[in-house]
């Protein structure tokens, strides 16, 4: 069995350049409000995650160890990952935004054997006792309450001498990270060693990373891929659950004072950036790249984030999920050049060709668990179906969630196939057209509706900011709903007028001429993580209540 641990990258890096940059904080403003940051070097941050293994080991966190990590981004989230990668341990990482209920279920799940966390962590980790009776070992970072533990500052008393990182192999299980149950129950990822591995690579060789690189990734868990890329990682001011509500001021601040070369940006906060650089003519010479991910990325949205960035620098929008990420991706002048077209009649999101080294196919939809593979479950050119994918990224199963196993893996001889849950097609160039949630088809009497597809024509009307279809009572027999949440210069028009307009629309495409109900929503529910994808789950409820209200196509001025 091949042995390997992800730190060795980091180790390699603090080998070939040791005193570039690796991680950058701010660290606050002077009397002139300038701002000031404080930084380690790769072989800083090499050393610390050295002296942080030790000590983690000292108190009982080592090989194999499942530690839940409730740290904020910064300097200590990246020297405490990389430790717990040393010493063989598994962090443990959920989405704090998904509710307390939610989040503590989910980390109960994993019987934590150890628990890192700022001060306000470890009160939860309190007022929960029964949920952590597996922690036997604590760490602070900050100061220390009466929840027992150590500190962080403790562990980094200890005399640096070199870590021998863990003896793991690139099958052994490196950490679990959740889902965020935005469409369904959260589930807790395996992530391996070779997993990392993988994904870093594919990310290198797909976008080029250079030697010279440094990112503003204003998503936490894919700031930890820069040090293993070699890339300085400059830490956004900004709430992590909250990227849509991010500061643009205070992001443009660190792209030009840092000279930042690759931004990652969930449409939610693409949107905002892109209209404050464009009211205030900036341009950010220094971007090589812009990737935006975790949501649909309209191309309208891409469109208005160009101006911002220098002739030729492109905006990537890769394909994927916390099981399976990257496996696609397609850049700004292949959308704006050829595809947006066919997505605006309706015919998906082209997320470009499966990158190198995963085989993507199409499948028949069905809800239910699939046993084995056969190529005869991959549907016709073109025929809208399941996207399943193979390849060393993709994870092999959650943790002791057998069921939800049962559910979205095939077994292919000794390999597997994933079933993303997503619905889209392939086209004969080999590219694959995104349509939608597998969960959130409507099928009615007339036949299977498509998120994507459907709501692209209603997205055309002027005064509309986005749409979202959703299904009204038992599958096969479901009423279908267009649910509006309209741009803010559109929120004097004639509701009346304006369910016209869209049924206009509906009747004049064949795809959507069975739909007939429209409700005007004022702000549409999202997904804590990138907050962009929308909760259709909530939105039926929500439209269902409206229609035994007896509210349907013409709606009063305010839509709640």
């Amino acid at each position: 069995m091949t042995r390997f641990n992800i730190a060795a990258l980091l180790r390699q890096q603090a080998k070939d350049h040791p005193y570039k940059r690796a991680v950058v904080c701010t660290a606050g403003r002077d009397a002139g409000g300038r701002i000031a940051y404080a930084h380690l070097t790769f072989r800083q941050l090499d050393k610390q995650s050295d002296q942080l293994a030790h000590g983690l080991e000292q108190v009982g966190i080592g090989r194999g160890t499942r530690t839940i990590l409730m740290v904020r981004p910064g300097i200590a989230f990246f020297t405490l990952t990389f430790a717990l990668f040393k010493a063989g341990a598994i962090p443990v990482v959920v989405d704090p935004g998904m509710g307390l209920g939610r989040m503590v279920r989910c980390l109960e799940s994993t019987h934590p054997q150890a628990f890192i966390g700022i001060p306000l962590a470890h009160v939860l980790r309190l007022l929960c006792p029964g949920r952590f009776r597996s922690v036997k070992s604590a760490v602070t970072v900050g100061w220390q309450g009466p929840w027992g533990g150590t500190t962080l500052r403790r562990l980094m008393r200890h005399p640096w001498s070199p870590y021998s990182p863990a003896d793991t192999s690139r099958d052994e299980m490196a950490a679990i990270l959740f889902t965020t149950g935005s469409t369904g129950p959260a589930r807790g990822a395996i992530y391996t060693h070779g997993t990392f591995d993988a994904q870093i690579r594919t990310i290198q060789r797909q976008f080029d990373i250079g030697a010279d690189e440094i990112d503003l990734p204003t998503f936490p868990l894919f700031a930890l891929f820069d040090p293993a890329l070699g890339m300085t990682a400059i830490i956004p001011q900004m709430d992590p659950t909250r990227p849509a509500r991010a500061n643009p001021e205070r992001l443009i601040e660190a792209i030009v004072n840092q000279g930042v070369t690759n931004l990652f940006a969930s449409p939610a906060l693409l949107r905002p950036l892109g209209a404050y650089g464009r009211e205030r003519g900036i341009r950010l010479p220094s971007l090589r790249r812009v990737v935006s991910a975790g949501a649909p990325v309209p191309p309208e949205l891409i469109e208005g984030f160009l101006p911002l960035l220098t002739e030729g620098t492109e905006i990537h929008t890769p394909y994927g999920a916390t099981e399976a990420v990257p496996i696609a991706s397609i850049g700004s002048r292949e959308i704006l050049g050829e595809t947006r077209r066919f997505s605006d009649q309706g015919y998906g999101l082209c997320v470009g060709h499966a990158l190198e080294g995963l085989d993507v196919r199409i499948i028949g939809i069905s809800d239910a668990p699939i046993e084995t593979w056969s190529d005869a479950l991959i549907v016709s050119e073109g025929e809208i179906g399941e996207i399943v994918v193979r390849g060393d990224l993709v994870t092999g199963g959650y943790f002791e969630q057998p069921e939800a196993d049962r559910l979205t893996k095939i077994a292919d001889g000794k390999r597997f196939w994933h079933r993303m849950g997503d619905l889209g097609w392939m086209d004969k160039k080999g590219r694959i057209w995104f349509c939608g949630r597998k969960s959130q088809r409507v099928t009615t009497p007339r036949g299977t509706l498509y998120t994507i597809p459907c709501e692209a024509v209603f997205n055309r009307h002027a005064a509309v900011r986005r749409t979202a279809l959703v299904g009204l009572g038992e599958p096969v027999h479901q009423q279908a709903v267009i649910c509006v949440e309209l741009k803010s210069e559109g929120a004097g028009i004639d509701r009346r007028q304006l369910a016209a307009e869209l049924t206009a629309l509906a009747a004049a495409n064949e795809m959507t001429r069975e739909i007939e109900t429209f409700l005007v929503h004022p702000e549409f529910p999202v997904d804590i993580r990138h907050n962009d994808k929308i909760h259709r789950e909530k939105l039926a409820l929500w439209a269902a209540s409206r229609i035994r209200q007896g509210r349907g196509r013409s709606e009063p001025p305010h839509g709640k």
